[in-house]
Formats: structure tokens, sequence, C-alpha cells
């Protein structure tokens, strides 16, 4: 086969633009830091891409509900404290009322804090989290105290007593990781509540009629199937506390795990799209020599000039 000059000038001039080529891409790759500058690249590692950025998206997301969560269980764990210490004041009270050197006058005193305690621990019930009502159950824009009373709104009164509708004890849940949701609210708080401030409202009654053997049976001991006494009321707060506490030890194994998760997404993303230094170096450093040793010989074997070919 003849070999003409021109077939010469368009095989240097191919090769040394394919050079150029693999060239700009190792340039890209230094520069940027990356295998791939768009998609079609390499479609696959782009693929594999979006499904790891989706990934740590969704990493980002749980993180941001895991302190929504938290925010509502601290909240929570903070009131029912009030709540357990504010009994703690009314069951000394009770015991110092329930003395019968008491007159109705230091009765009549006594009745004042304690009354003072129960708009406390109704201010208590009304916690908010970022506007939201956390002992509201779902219906989070609805106070559950309104005007020193239950609201009318969260309660059933086609019984006796009255019992908490099902929207005030459903759970209020957020998700913490792919199909993992956590209940945040204290659903039978609202039960407790009411429970609480019926029994604040026996004990002013008691004081307001100075009555020592009434004021005695608040502290327990009543018969079954009456009013909760305080001793019990403190129970109840102590395990609606230790279930709050439970849930944030499962919120801190939740972070723990997301932590863990997105170490490990992040680590393959940086495989599947982070280039090689040294190897992409070495390939530019490989490439240029090629290069210029393309150049060197084709401008020896190449005629420039009719006198060069002439000569």
């Amino acid at each position: 086969m003849r070999v003409t000059q021109s077939m010469l000038s368009n095989n240097m001039l191919r090769n040394l633009s394919s050079s150029y080529n693999k060239m700009s891409e190792l340039q890209n790759q230094i520069n940027s830091g990356k295998k791939i500058t768009r998609p079609s690249d390499d479609p696959i590692v782009a693929v594999k891409g979006m499904s790891y950025r989706t990934d740590l998206n969704k990493v980002e997301q749980f993180e941001r509900n895991i302190t929504q969560a938290n925010s509502w269980l601290d909240s929570s764990d903070d009131a029912l404290g009030q709540v357990g210490d504010a009994l703690n004041r009314v069951k000394e009270l009770v015991v110092q009322a329930a003395n019968d050197t008491n007159t109705a006058d230091d009765r009549q005193k006594i009745k004042l804090e304690i009354d003072q305690i129960r708009k406390q621990i109704q201010d208590v019930a009304n916690t908010k989290v970022a506007d939201k009502f956390i002992f509201s159950g779902t219906k989070t824009q609805t106070s559950l105290f309104k005007n020193g009373e239950i609201n009318d709104e969260l309660v059933d009164n086609t019984t006796t007593p009255p019992s908490l509708i099902t929207a005030t004890s459903s759970e209020v849940n957020i998700e913490v990781f792919d199909g993992i949701q956590l209940d945040v609210n204290s659903s039978k708080a609202a039960n407790l509540f009411r429970n609480v401030d019926e029994l604040m409202a026996t004990v002013s009654d008691a004081l307001n009629e100075s009555d020592s053997e009434k004021i005695s049976n608040l502290l327990g001991g009543l018969a079954e199937g009456e009013d909760d006494t305080i001793s019990e009321l403190q129970n109840k707060v102590l395990e609606a506390r230790a279930d709050v506490g439970a849930r944030q030890n499962r919120i801190e194994m939740m972070e723990n795990r997301l932590a863990t998760h997105e170490i490990n997404v992040t680590k393959q993303l940086s495989e599947n799209e982070d280039v090689d230094y040294a190897k992409a170096i070495t390939e530019m450093v490989t490439y240029q020599s090629i290069h210029q040793a393309s150049l060197s010989v084709g401008a020896n074997i190449i005629q420039q000039t009719l006198v060069d070919f002439i000569r």
C-alpha cells in the first residue's frame, strides 16, 4: 500500500487530537477531583452517584427530624418533671394541712398556694414546641387547658367520667430512619393532666371545707374505684417520665445509627466518583511524554515545504 504525505499528516493530526483529548480529560479529573464532569462521561457512575446523594439527603432530613423529636421529648420530660415537683410540694402542703392543729384560716392560706400550683400545672400542660402544643395529641394547635378547664374540643362528654377523644390519645410520629417512625408525644399525658387537675380541685375543696379526714384521705388509702390519690399520681408521673426517657434513649441510638450510615454512604460516594490522584497524575505524565514524542517524530516525518521535499 502506498503511503502518502497526506496520510501521514492525517494520522498524526488524529493521534495528536486523541492525545489532547485524553490529557484534557485527565486534567479535568485532577482539577475537579471527580472521575466524571458530566453524566455522559460514565452513565453508570452518574446513576450510582445520584443514588448515594439521595441517601445522604435522606440522612440530613432524618437528622433534622431527630432534632425536632429531641425537642419534643426534652420538653415533655421537663414538663413532667415540673409536674412531679409540683405534686411533691402539694403532698407536703397536704401533710401539713392534715394536722388538726391547723385552724381554718391556716388551711385557707395553704389553699391559696394549692390554687397557684394548680394554675402552674395547667400552664405546664399547655407547653408548646415550635408553636405546637405537645400534650394535645394530634390536635397540636389546640391547648389542653382553656380558661382553667380542660378544653371541650378535647373531651368526649358522652361518657362519665369524661374520656379524651381519639385525636388526643393518638401518637404524633416523626420518621427518624427509612420506615422507622417514633412517637414523640405522651399520648396518655392529657389524661394524666386531667386527673392531676381534678385532684388539685379536690384538694382545694377539702382545704376550703377544712375537713382534716378528707384531707388525710388525699394522701393515700382511698377505697378502690375512687379518685387517684397524690401518691398514685406521683407514680403515674414517674411512669410517664420513664416512658419519655426510654424514647430519648431510642433517639440516641438512632442518632448513632444515622451517623454510621452517613459515613458508609459518604465512603461509597467517594469510591464511586472521587479520582485517584496518584493514578491520574501518573497517567497525565505518561500521556504528556507520548504527546511530546509524537510531536517530535511528526516534525521529522512530515515535509513542511516543497523545498524540504525536493532537498
